[in-house]
């Protein structure tokens, strides 16, 4: 086939998602689409035998399960077994996001915990009730084998995702403590786990998934080896069953609540939101998918295997519908989702380092972390949002006005580049260039002034690639402070600060731009010289900050 290629897309919006950086460790060179009709030269090479068969394995039993479990339910069902979330819809995936229970859709932590512990506690018991057995044979050494063995199998079942393989290596090593007689939950075993994890797929450890699995497991290992949490753990042997129940539903709050802290802030970073009630869904999700949900679904492929899986299908369907009740629910209340614009990268750094300082240290060091904690979370909440965002190849722009709603250059702007902008800046809703006050469009070009900082900003953007006449064009051009354009303008074009059209911002990738303090960001002044840079043309600044500005500038 005859296909148009493209370098893989940078960042939308400045320290934002970077799919070219995934695609260069993804091996990706290039994305594009097809031209004209496709013709079938040669068949593909056959994948291995044994992955093959995986694959094979894995689609169809996603496909028994939506079977079995029709509409969002199934979908649900299968995202739990196979990891696969295509057929869920964006209003339930949504929700479970809001309510900070979109975990729960990854196979990582939690369902290889269900899994491995549940081998582990199965094996154990059943070879104890033979007492022969339970004197000669080292039952604890073999039932950590098999729940290993099992969590082995379950990640490839599960495609063998990055998330679910790195929880699977830190499960290997907390086992192989296990057997050799150490602590299982300890922060010097979980450090040897980012380790091995960080030496394998270094580029890791930037990912939001690395950064969110440490960071509660962290906050969690580090809360029970405190004063605090061996209270909370430690047995009384004065307690009645309804007192040790509700210290152990404390404890499960206490962890939630913790957990849900670490991640908030990190997921203010990557996604600019964070559920409010994530602690209260998990207080019910977390409890109810491993003790209703993962034994349903064990029983239910158990069964269908012996072809009665009929008869625990239903009780599947009903326990993800309760499910997806409780996202809904949670998400639907007042204040559900806290919206953030774009965090700047040193109050996350200092939030980093101010939250690995109190889990780390265990004497009254730990508490020099919280001013520095408090810190990163006052210059975060503190940080204004950008006034201006520009594409990277000039086509499309936003203005952030007072209501917070955005202004689009284009009214046929993609939903993509909406919501990515829309959650950098924390805008709610959007509205076209032409409906904005003292804006005036033409089917060539608005012109437009913005009131920032008590002065008057004009700003001068092209829609159209039709020929211009020089009389009409320079006057505007001059009296604009930025122009932008998706096409390379005439030299005679000079505003009064910042020309970016098509070849500058090739080089700079997209842009953020405030107004009141004349500062430029570009998304490329954070990539460096790596290869998934794009190459730069000739005479573009490569340096940071503002100096990197000017070489957008006229």
């Amino acid at each position: 086939m005859r296909a148009a290629l493209a370098p893989p897309a940078g960042a939308a919006v400045p320290g934002g998602y970077d799919f070219a950086r995934r695609a260069w460790f993804a091996g990706i060179g290039a994305t594009g689409f097809p031209m004209g009709r496709l013709a079938i030269t040669a068949p593909a090479p056959p994948p291995a035998g044994a992955l093959a068969w995986l694959e094979a394995a894995r689609s169809r039993l996603t496909a028994r399960i939506r079977a079995a479990v029709p509409g969002e339910a199934g979908a649900l069902a299968s995202a739990f077994v196979t990891g696969d979330q295509g057929a869920i819809p964006l209003e339930t995936a949504a929700a479970m996001r809001d309510a900070g229970l979109a975990h729960l859709l990854s196979i990582s932590g939690l369902h290889i915990a269900v899994i491995v512990g549940g081998a582990i506690v199965l094996v154990r018991r059943t070879l104890t009730l033979v007492p022969w057995i339970a004197l000669h044979w080292p039952v604890k050494t073999i039932a950590v084998a098999i729940g290993a063995l099992a969590g082995i199998a379950y990640t490839l079942l599960a495609g063998a995702e990055v998330p679910t393989v790195r929880t699977i290596l830190a499960t290997l090593i907390v086992l192989f403590g296990m057997v050799m007689g150490r602590e299982a939950f300890s922060l010097r075993l979980l450090a040897a786990a980012a380790f091995i994890i960080l030496a394998i797929r270094p580029e890791a450890l930037l990912g939001a998934s690395f950064q969110l699995s440490f960071a509660a497991v962290i906050a969690i290992v580090a809360l029970y080896e405190s004063p605090l949490g061996r209270w909370l753990t430690r047995r009384r042997e004065e307690e009645g069953q309804l007192h040790r129940l509700g210290r152990h539903l404390l404890t499960l709050l206490v962890s939630g609540l913790v957990a849900e802290l670490a991640l908030s802030s990190i997921g203010l970073f990557h996604f600019n939101r964070a559920g409010l009630y994530g602690v209260l869904a998990n207080l019910v999700a977390i409890p109810f998918s491993s003790f209703v949900i993962m034994p349903l679904l064990v029983l239910a492929l158990l069964a269908e295997a012996l072809g009665v899986g009929a008869l625990i299908w239903p009780a599947v369907g009903g326990a993800m519908t309760l499910l997806m009740g409780l996202a809904e629910q949670v998400a639907a209340l007042p204040g559900a989702v806290v919206r953030l614009p774009a965090m700047p990268p040193a109050a996350y750094a200092a939030i980093i380092a101010g939250g690995l300082w109190l889990a780390l240290w265990r004497t009254r060091l730990r508490w020099w972390g919280a001013p520095l904690l408090l810190a990163g979370l006052v210059a975060a909440i503190a940080a204004p949002p950008a006034d201006l965002l520009v594409s990277g190849d000039g086509r499309h722009a936003a203005v952030r006005l007072a209501d917070g709603r955005l202004a689009f250059l284009r009214a046929r702007t993609g939903d993509f580049l909406k919501d990515m902008w829309g959650d950098a800046l924390a805008a709610d809703g959007d509205i076209a260039f032409a409906e904005m006050p003292n804006m005036a469009c033409s089917a060539d070009a608005c012109v437009s002034r913005l009131r920032r900082a008590g002065r008057d900003w004009r700003l001068l953007a092209t829609l159209s690639r039709d020929y211009v006449d020089r009389d009409r064009f320079e006057p505007a051009c001059a009296a604009a402070d930025i122009v932008i354009s998706d096409r390379r303008m005439p030299g005679w074009c000079r505003p009064r600060w910042l020309m970016l059209d098509r070849p500058r911002l090739s080089g700079s990738g997209a842009l953020a731009i405030w107004l009141g303090a004349g500062r430029v960001v570009a998304a490329q002044d954070s990539v460096g010289d790596h290869p998934w840079r794009p190459v730069s043309p000739r005479g573009y600044n490569r340096g940071g900050g503002r100096q990197a500005a000017t070489g957008i500038s006229r």
